[in-house]
């Protein structure tokens, strides 16, 4: 429990360097890796929209870049008071490229949290292995 909310504190304080101009929406990411190190993440908007970068996939991009591609969780944060920030549809699509079996704490501003999987998060899905 402690380890949850150490990284549920981290997705927040990813979130302080959140480049958010043009939706004022602030996420962060903490994503914790099988060996328990700790990378962080925040979005990254740009003027062309549809190329910023979502928190949850600017963390796992950093974890990759150095070596890791097994996760134990992943918590985001946002600014929302009453609802849980859920991670859109591209990230669940990432997050599902490196395994179902690992968790996903979706929180509010009042670092409470609902645990899912990735499965959870995205059933009946496409993964490495349908292309083999």
């Amino acid at each position: 429990m402690a380890e949850i909310n150490e990284l549920i504190q981290k997705s927040h304080e990813a979130k302080k360097h959140s480049y958010s101009p043009y939706s004022n929406f602030r996420v962060g990411a903490a994503l914790l890796t099988q060996d328990n190190r700790v990378f962080t993440g925040c979005n990254v908007e740009n003027a062309c929209y549809n190329l910023g970068v979502c928190a949850e996939r600017n963390a796992m991009a950093k974890a990759v870049s150095e070596g890791y591609k097994d996760f134990k969780a992943i918590a985001i944060a946002s600014d929302m008071k009453d609802e849980f920030i859920s991670p859109c549809g591209g990230c669940r699509q990432f997050m599902r490229e490196f395994g179902l079996k690992w968790d996903v704490y979706l929180t509010k501003l009042d670092n409470t949290y609902q645990k899912m999987t990735v499965e959870e998060l995205l059933p009946v899905s496409f993964g490495p292995a349908n292309l083999s």
